[in-house]
């Protein structure tokens, strides 16, 4: 087998990941920079925004696949609301970037309220990876406010990776002062994409990882490994063989993996995604969380800005909630 060269065209190129990761990257060290310094770093996000029904595919929906969208659904006349909104806007600033506030006028955007079948306001929804869901409706103590988020925010990260860059409460809206400088890492990584273009995936896999192991946010060693990790699980494989267990045993949660890994190393991205979305949505307990962790593995291969990875992460928040 000619891993590098045949099973990946159509699906990865690794002279492009460098540029696809950018924003990626930047997010991963600002992070780190956060941890090492106990301080959210400047970002141009804004963490409590208004949303009107022309801008809530852009700015809830596709936004929705980068960070939890909280939706506060209030109305100017509504007494409750007014004390609701500025607790869920301190909030939005103390969670610094693990989710967003999103404000609806319900008198401004009554289609966005009938669509979200809200009873009364104020009410509170959150969005991830393009699925809404009831938070809660009503007044109601910040202790249980904050329960409600931290669930949240776990579900968010250990469902579907999605983990909100940090943001400065202080500098949100306003555009960083500068750029972060990348990682010191080229000539390792060009040994490391070397040795995956030669088909010497053991030393790949190994290069990639002594780059995390010293840059744990380097998208370009993440991809890579992500990607040298799959050809060495499907190089002994019979793609025959696999194809015709996965179809004769479609409650077979390894018989489907293996098969997932085969349509992605073929070029067949949402055919793998759907194959273990599936699998997700028919089974329970270790099966499906063996088929959800190698899901979001593979999202890693393509990279989260791919649309296909975008759409896959809906798919599987409408099977999980």
């Amino acid at each position: 087998m000619q891993p590098r060269n045949m099973s990946m065209s159509g699906v990865v190129d690794l002279a492009a990941v460098k540029a696809a990761g950018e924003a990626k990257q930047k997010a991963e060290q600002a992070r780190a920079e956060a941890a090492r310094t106990g301080r959210a770093p400047t970002s141009g996000a804004r963490l409590v925004f208004d949303v009107d029904e022309a801008g809530f595919q852009q700015d809830v929906l596709q936004r929705s696949t980068e960070v939890p969208v909280v939706i506060d659904f209030w109305a100017e006349w509504c007494e409750p609301c007014k004390q609701l909104g500025p607790l869920l806007e301190r909030l939005a600033g103390e969670y610094a970037g693990k989710f967003v506030l999103a404000k609806i006028d319900v008198d401004a955007n009554q289609m966005l309220f009938q669509q979200f079948g809200v009873q009364g306001i104020p009410a509170v929804f959150a969005v991830v990876a393009g699925q809404p869901i009831p938070l809660f409706q009503g007044a109601a103590p910040e202790s249980q406010i904050r329960d409600v988020l931290d669930q949240l925010v776990q579900a968010a990260e250990q469902q579907f990776g999605i983990v909100g860059a940090p943001v400065d409460p202080q500098a949100a809206g306003e555009p960083a002062e500068a750029e972060v400088p990348a990682g010191p890492y080229d000539a390792l990584l060009e040994a490391a994409n070397q040795a995956l273009d030669s088909g010497d995936l053991g030393g790949a896999v190994q290069a990639y990882k002594n780059v995390l192991s010293d840059d744990p946010g380097n998208p370009e060693a993440k991809l890579g490994l992500a990607q040298a990790e799959l050809l060495r699980r499907v190089q002994d494989l019979d793609p025959q063989a696999v194809r015709k267990e996965a179809a004769e045993n479609p409650a077979d949660v390894p018989a489907q993996i293996r098969a997932a890994d085969l349509d992605l190393v073929g070029g067949h991205v949402e055919d793998a995604f759907g194959r273990l979305v599936d699998a997700v949505k028919r089974t329970a307990g270790d099966d499906r969380e063996a088929a959800r962790v190698r899901l979001l593995e593979l999202f890693e291969v393509i990279g989260a800005d791919d649309p296909r990875v975008t759409a896959a992460r809906t798919a599987l928040a409408r099977v999980l909630f």
